[in-house]
């Protein structure tokens, strides 16, 4: 979703964890080789106040319409709005973005905890573990669990993250480790429920980050 297309290079060995990985787990191992090379890149964001804008933005749309939304903001504050500035400009402009009520009180929300420092700093988030990322990010209104779990993955390359309510994560597991029935398509009843994920998520630990990227890729191959 990066506006910018540039790439910053993962925190971690990607080696070791895709060693570690296929040593654990003959059927993931299996499923990496189909795939093939581990390719993901981090996005660049300045801030999490920024990163988080365009979450909200892209939140229950398609990629193409969000991207036409987030690109009208930024051409309106002539870039990424400040906290400052989301806070003092009107409903108006935003709302001929294209930006609905909730997520204009949402981006209000975000930009006034930026300022008590509720939500971090790059810097300071840098320094923070998963956990307390979590419990300060999704205080703002409109970021839950998944948007923060998918800041620590794809911005920060956190390389333990499970995001077992993933829609993708789970469908890529179920096909991948489920016995399904060959003569149907995989239905909503299908997929696993979170602790069966966490169950064999165990073997993965401490690069499960890496392994959900893999069930991503799954889905891919179908």
């Amino acid at each position: 979703m990066i506006h910018d297309g540039r790439r910053r290079k993962l925190p971690f060995d990607a080696e070791t964890a895709l060693a570690h990985l296929k040593a654990n787990d003959a059927k993931l191992s299996a499923l990496m080789e189909r795939v093939g090379a581990f390719t993901l890149r981090l996005d660049a964001s300045p801030s999490p106040f920024e990163s988080l804008v365009e979450s909200i933005l892209y939140q229950q749309l398609h990629g193409k319409a969000a991207a036409t939304i987030h690109r009208r903001v930024r051409e309106f504050f002539g870039g990424d709005p400040t906290p400052e500035q989301l806070l003092s400009v009107p409903d108006e402009p935003l709302r001929a973005a294209g930006v609905s009520g909730n997520k204009i009180k949402a981006m209000r929300d975000l930009a006034a905890k930026t300022l008590d420092g509720t939500v971090p700093t790059h810097a300071a988030i840098k320094k923070m573990p998963d956990a307390e990322i979590v419990e300060r990010l999704t205080a703002v209104r409109g970021i839950g669990p998944w948007t923060v779990e998918m800041l620590l993955i794809f911005r920060l390359g956190r390389p333990d993250v499970f995001p077992v309510t993933d829609y993708g994560v789970r469908k890529g597991f179920a096909l991948t480790f489920l016995k399904l029935p060959k003569t149907r398509a995989l239905e909503a009843a299908d997929l696993p429920k979170a602790e069966v994920l966490l169950r064999r998520g165990k073997k993965w630990v401490p690069y499960r980050s890496v392994a959900s990227w893999y069930l991503w890729r799954a889905c891919d191959l179908q």
